[in-house]
């Protein structure tokens, strides 16, 4: 079985602004940050004028200690202030998984 069958995906969509400057380190540093908590299973990620991140939990309480976090917390705040024009942030059950090919 997948292991990302019977899971949550939290789809972040975003556009930023310009400049954003430190944003490229702040992303990198949340993606490594969220690789450390329980329950986090993995991450897909696309930027070109929009940015679409997908991060993978085991369940709505992962969810919830990722977005408590204090470091998360304050990357958030810095992209309302900073970085983001706009998001939008959906939370939704996996049910199934399928997929072909090499995924690398």
């Amino acid at each position: 079985m997948s292991p990302f069958s019977d899971c949550y995906a939290v789809i972040f969509t975003s556009k930023l602004k310009e400049p954003h400057l430190g944003y490229n380190e702040m992303a990198e540093r949340m993606e490594k940050l969220a690789t450390m908590q329980p329950g986090f299973l993995g991450i897909d990620s696309a930027r070109n004028d929009l940015g679409i991140t997908v991060s993978y939990w085991k369940s709505l309480e992962a969810i919830k200690l990722w977005k408590a976090n204090l470091e998360h917390q304050e990357a958030q705040s810095l992209g309302k202030e900073k970085w983001y024009a706009w998001y939008d942030l959906k939370i939704c059950k996996i049910e199934r998984h399928y997929s072909f090919g090499n995924l690398t």
